[in-house]
C-alpha cells in the first residue's frame, strides 16, 4: 500500500473503516483479494513474488496493512519483505501492542515500512525508520502514506476528508457495491498537488509531483488496487478494484466475512 486512511472509533457501526490504495510495478505477480488457500480464515491479497501481503484481515477481527517509506531513490536491500508483518500478524493471536513491541530487536531487517495492526480491540501503528517506534492510534481520521504517520502530505488529506464525508453520509449505514463508490472514485483522483505542498523525499521534484495523486497513473508502476474495509457488526466487508497498467478497472471484488467473535 502507498495510502492508507481510517475512520477509527468515527462511526457508530462501523469501528474501523479503512480506504487504500496499493502501488506497484504492474509486472509484479500478485494475487487479487480473496481467502488465503494456506489458511482459510484469512482474507485479502498476497504478493506472489515474496509472500507477503499488502493488506489482510482474518475471522477473528484481526487487520493490517503496510506502506513503505520513501527515503530517497536508491533500491533497499533488506532480508526480510515487510509484507511479511502483515502475513504474520493476522494468523497470530498476539496483541497488537506486543506484537509491535516485539519488532524492536528486527525492525531493521525489514524494508522501511508503516504498519497499520488492529487486533479487534486496539489500532496501532508502528514503523523502522528512522528508527523502531509505535504509537497507539487515538479515536478520529488518520492516514500513512510513504512518510510518517499523520503527516499532511496532499493525497492523506485529501483521502481522510473523503472518508470523513462518506462516513458521515447515508452510504455509510448499509454499504454495498454501489455504496462504496463514492470512495472508489475519491482514490482513483488523478490531480497532482501543488509544487508547494509537495513533500520532500530525495526523489526529485518530477517523481514527487507523479506520486503525489492518490492514483497513481503509470504504465511501468502506479496503482495496482484500491480498498475498502469495513469492520464492525460482527462482520467484516472488504471491496477491492483492480486496475490494468492503463489505469482502467479490470475487475471488483466485494466480499462479506462474518466475525468468529468467539475465537477472538
Amino acid at each position: 500500500m502507498c495510502l492508507v486512511a481510517v475512520a477509527w472509533r468515527a462511526h457508530p457501526r462501523w469501528p474501523l473503516v479503512l480506504v487504500a490504495n496499493r502501488d506497484e510495478f504492474h509486472a509484479r505477480p500478485a494475487a487479487p483479494a480473496a481467502f488465503d488457500p494456506d489458511s482459510p480464515s484469512v482474507y485479502g491479497g498476497r504478493d506472489l513474488v515474496q509472500g507477503g501481503s499488502w493488506l489482510q484481515v482474518a475471522r477473528n477481527g484481526r487487520l493490517a496493512a503496510v506502506t513503505n517509506v520513501r527515503d530517497g531513490i536508491a533500491a533497499e536491500a533488506a532480508p526480510r519483505s515487510r509484507g511479511w508483518l502483515v502475513r504474520d500478524f493476522v494468523r497470530s493471536e498476539t496483541p497488537a501492542g506486543d506484537f509491535a513491541a516485539a519488532l524492536a530487536g528486527t525492525a531493521d531487517q525489514y524494508g522501511r515500512y508503516n504498519l497499520l495492526l488492529h487486533d479487534g480491540d486496539r489500532l496501532l501503528c508502528a514503523g523502522n525508520h528512522p528508527a523502531h517506534a509505535m504509537q497507539v492510534v487515538a479515536p478520529g481520521l488518520h492516514a500513512m502514506s510513504n512518510g510518517a504517520f499523520d503527516a499532511p502530505w496532499p493525497k492523506s488529506t485529501f483521502a481522510t476528508r473523503a472518508l470523513e464525508g462518506w462516513i458521515g453520509s447515508p452510504l455509510a449505514e448499509e454499504p454495498d457495491m454501489a455504496a462504496l463508490e463514492p470512495l472508489y472514485g475519491a482514490l482513483r483522483d488523478t490531480t497532482r498537488a501543488p509544487d508547494a505542498d509537495l513533500p520532500d523525499t530525495g526523489v526529485g521534484l518530477e517523481l514527487e509531483r507523479a506520486l503525489s495523486p492518490p492514483f497513481v497513473l503509470d504504465p511501468r508502476y502506479g496503482t495496482r488496487c484500491s480498498s475498502v474495509v469495513l469492520v464492525g457488526d460482527g462482520r467484516v466487508i472488504f471491496g477491492e478494484r483492480r486496475f490494468g497498467p492503463d489505469g482502467a478497472a479490470i475487475a471488483t471484488s466485494l466480499e462479506t466475512i462474518t466475525l468468529d467473535t468467539a475465537g477472538a
